[in-house]
């Protein structure tokens, strides 16, 4: 069994056990998390039904704060000898997911 939930302005495909790395979300470690399901596969059948999917709950287990890889950003004027140099490294949170509840 999978599900697709939304998770960050993203869309993730999750199974039981499984760690994913999405955007900061402001939990402690240790502390749990849920995560609205927009499609969940169990087998031969396929939930798509926004009535059906809104008693569905996919939950995980904040375990750390973990920084992205690191985007180098150059600014460059031509001629002038104008130039500015800039990096930036997103902050995102590590989610074991712990269990798919609800589904049939």
């Amino acid at each position: 069994m999978y599900a697709i939930v939304k998770a960050g302005g993203r869309q993730e495909k999750v199974t039981v056990g499984e760690t994913i790395t999405v955007d900061r979300i402001d939990a402690a470690a240790g502390s749990s998390v849920s995560f609205p399901a927009l499609l969940v596969v169990d087998g031969a059948s396929v939930t798509t039904d926004p009535k059906v999917l809104s008693s569905i709950k996919v939950t995980g287990e904040v375990i750390d704060e973990v920084k992205g890889p690191k985007i180098d950003i150059l600014r460059y004027k031509n001629k002038t000898g104008h130039r500015r140099r800039q990096g930036f490294r997103a902050q995102h949170t590590r989610v074991k997911i712990t269990a798919i509840s609800g589904a049939k």
